[in-house]
């Protein structure tokens, strides 16, 4: 995120601090200012429940269980994954993941807010058992932390159906994206370039302060396409009523994962309870309900990082 957040929510790419006012609300008519919480967003009333499993639930370690709480670290806005809604309350793909997991597990989620960067160090002091932030397993984080992937994010365009564009080829073409993020300082730019290397003309880079303007150019026909970090495009397609959808594949993809304790056994419990949620339909309908099931993974791992 900006102001002295890290890229990416970890290594490649950046973390839109204005995403709670996202895609969504502009493809649904809602004010640049909005909320991110529109009435138009996934209700979190939707989620479905999830049920101790107790063969699952003992694993957890005995200082977790006997608490009976899971004391979860999270930074908001980053819409669709964690924001909150108009009554304040914490919403999103991850949370209703969370609690699916912590409900096999037989514990109650607890959410504190925090800076995204003061997460980690507060894991390693005890303060939080883990963080939900969109953290990409990095190679570097699994030196002070644990990673238990679950789900895989990178760049996604999008573009007006009937209006098909090429992400890997859109000389001269109109591109709308955030300014400030990794796609405009370094995705768009390379590949602007290499269309001029090539002796074509280059991607027009249409910058705007704020996703939701970004994705609104490519709705009124201002913008060819639109290139973000995957769950937000994937959330915006959801939210646009047919009005968006995906060109191309997700490119640069990178595994999210939840960060614990080195070394505590706590990993493995979530683990397994992502397993079971995977196994049983949970996790699908969760990632579906948000839109997000592009970046649905078959089988958790820990320590998943790919650079």
């Amino acid at each position: 995120m900006l102001g002295g957040w890290e890229i990416r929510r970890g290594s490649m790419w950046r973390i839109a601090a204005v995403l709670a006012a996202t895609a969504t609300l502009a493809v649904s008519g809602c004010s640049a200012g909005s909320d991110s919480g529109s009435s138009e967003s996934t209700s979190a009333d939707s989620a479905p429940a999830a049920e101790k499993v107790d063969a699952i639930a003992n694993t957890v370690p005995e200082a977790i269980k006997s608490s009976g709480k899971l004391i979860v670290g999270v930074n908001i806005p980053y819409a669709p994954n964690e924001f909150k809604d108009p009554s304040g309350k914490i919403v999103g793909f991850d949370v209703d993941l969370v609690n699916a997991v912590a409900a096999t597990l037989g514990l109650t989620p607890e959410y504190r807010e925090a800076d995204f960067a003061k997460i980690i160090p507060s894991i390693q002091g005890d303060t939080f058992n883990i963080g939900m932030s969109s953290f990409t397993d990095t190679k570097e984080r699994e030196q002070t932390v644990d990673f238990v992937t679950y789900f895989s994010a990178g760049i996604l365009w999008a573009q007006r159906p009937g209006t098909p564009v090429d992400p890997n080829n859109a000389c001269g073409k109109k591109v709308a994206v955030q300014a400030t993020t990794t796609e405009e300082t370094e995705e768009l730019p390379a590949k602007s370039k290499a269309c001029t290397d090539a002796g074509k003309p280059p991607i027009d880079i249409i910058k705007f302060d704020g996703q939701d303007a970004a994705t609104n150019a490519v709705v009124l026909g201002q913008a060819d396409a639109m290139s973000a970090d995957s769950p937000v495009t994937a959330y915006a397609i959801k939210q646009s009523n047919g009005k968006l959808e995906a060109a191309g594949e997700i490119a640069d993809a990178a595994p999210y994962g939840w960060p614990v304790k080195k070394g505590s056994p706590l990993a493995q419990s979530l683990k397994q309870a992502l397993e079971h949620l995977i196994e049983n339909g949970t996790y699908k309908t969760i990632a579906t309900n948000w839109g997000v099931e592009q970046g649905m993974i078959d089988k958790p791992v820990i320590n998943g990082a790919i650079n």
